[in-house]
């Protein structure tokens, strides 16, 4: 039965902790999260923060088409000139940064606009790499809101200036099933600051121009 206590009150400690650090996360980030392109300043890049293009059961993933609108809204209204597409490239089958190029590239953004990072394993490496190998203290960061809410919070914690536009987000089950992981990556993002966690490569610098 003490067992039992004790690990209730471990549950309820870990459950406090997780809401707590996910409000922290969504406060910090609110001043810097737009919902409309009119109102978004204008940045020289725009970090499109890479996820896959299909779900398992082979459908469309909405979290990568809305991301793909939000960027050429963005491009088109003149709020970013070059797009840094930050994913994983982890193995020769899977390639989140090409796979975006080719699609925003048949959107109507030139080749020569676009930028790819290959070592975006995670939004922590995507965020500092943004800043340590392709120079960008001041960015334009464009993901779905809780997306954005983290990536804004990496990115203070780290010295850089920037601001993000959310994409439509994804309702329903699947929708859900994200909302409530990303509980868990905050709480990890917040240890990844508290202990100054450096991306898994870093490498030579890329100049964006």
């Amino acid at each position: 039965m003490k067992k039992l206590k004790i690990l209730l009150l471990l549950a309820i400690f870990i459950l406090f902790g997780l809401m707590i650090t996910n409000t922290m996360v969504s406060s910090q980030a609110e001043d810097f999260i737009y919902e409309s392109v009119d109102d978004i300043p204008e940045n020289k890049v725009g970090l499109l923060l890479g996820t896959a293009k299909f779900l398992s059961n082979g459908n469309i993933n909405l979290y990568y088409k809305y991301r793909i609108d939000a960027t050429v809204a963005l491009y088109n209204a003149k709020k970013i000139e070059f797009v840094l597409i930050s994913g994983d490239n982890g193995s020769t089958n899977y390639d989140e940064p090409t796979t975006f190029k080719d699609d925003l590239i048949a959107k109507g953004i030139p080749e020569e606009n676009i930028f790819l990072d290959y070592a975006g394993f995670r939004t922590l490496d995507s965020v500092i790499r943004a800043k340590e190998i392709f120079g960008q203290s001041s960015i334009t960061i464009i993901s779905q809101q809780f997306h954005n809410e983290r990536a804004i919070y990496l990115a203070t914690h780290n010295d850089m200036k920037a601001v993000a536009f959310n994409a439509k987000d994804v309702s329903g089950r699947y929708g859900l099933r994200v909302q409530l992981r990303e509980y868990l990556a905050r709480a990890k993002a917040s240890i990844d600051v508290l202990f100054n966690v450096e991306p898994k490569f870093l490498g030579d610098k890329i100049e964006i121009k």
